[in-house]
């Protein structure tokens, strides 16, 4: 497998940081996913290298760009930059979403947004001394320097209630079914009211947790196999399909620093 970047991942509740190093191509192009959707909120900041984002009817270019969350994708770059992932349903990925987007899947993030936390970032990834814990103060900050003091709702209560039982049932099979009596609902109530409130199917969803989970898994220095098996997947080949279909790579191809 090519060696497609170098990257540094860190996550924690409510969002991950991600700074990559993409290798040179074997060609004049830069490097490029394929068509890809995820179910976070992206923002993209170049520290360095360039990079390009474009949805199929849309192009935004600039030091910053977001992707709304569900917005297919593809992402071209060289060089260094670092990926902000935000969770949607949280309440700050909500205000940031509400004053971002408007209505649009890709959005330029204004430079008052960003303060100095793209340089910081850059010196934190080239530090000898860089550990985890820094990453994941710089993100959370981050996330709150661009939410501000913007307010905004969370979903409802009994579909947060699910969103946290599904994540600690991730070693095994995660049914609707199973979901339903957490909340005293029918199961046909939880879908639509789930759907309602995040925008995705509950299989979906859970879906998209078993792969933050592997993804976590992987960074911290779990093989493929290993990361699969930890989030539920049936194997290493599944987990690289999902990965691919909801960020344009394979994990293979990402080699944690």
């Amino acid at each position: 497998m090519e060696l497609l970047a170098h990257a540094r991942i860190v996550m924690w509740e409510g969002g991950a940081l991600w700074v990559i190093n993409a290798t040179p191509s074997d060609t004049r192009d830069t490097r490029r996913t394929d068509l890809h959707a995820h179910h976070a909120i992206q923002v993209t900041l170049g520290l360095g290298g360039r990079f390009r984002l474009d949805t199929p009817d849309a192009h935004v270019g600039g030091d910053a760009v977001a992707v709304a969350p569900d917005a297919g994708h593809t992402f071209e770059a060289e060089g260094l930059f670092a990926i902000l992932f935000i969770e949607p349903e949280s309440r700050p990925g909500r205000a940031i979403a509400a004053q971002l987007y408007q209505g649009a899947a890709l959005a330029a993030v204004p430079p008052v947004l960003l303060g100095d936390f793209r340089r910081r970032i850059a010196e934190a990834f080239r530090s000898p001394g860089r550990n985890d814990a820094a990453f994941i103060d710089l993100g959370q900050a981050l996330i709150a320097h661009i939410a501000g003091t913007a307010r905004a709702d969370v979903p409802d209560l009994r579909v947060r209630k699910v969103i946290a039982w599904a994540g600690g049932q991730l070693d095994g099979p995660v049914s609707l079914s199973d979901a339903a009596p957490v909340v005293n609902l029918s199961a046909g109530r939880l879908r639509h009211l789930f759907v309602e409130q995040t925008g995705l199917p509950f299989k979906t969803y859970v879906l998209w947790l078993r792969l933050s989970r592997a993804v976590e898994r992987f960074a911290a220095g779990s093989s493929l196999t290993q990361a699969a098996h930890e989030a539920g997947f049936s194997d290493s080949a599944h987990l690289s399909r999902t990965f691919r279909r909801m960020f344009g790579v394979t994990p293979a191809g990402l080699r944690m620093t």
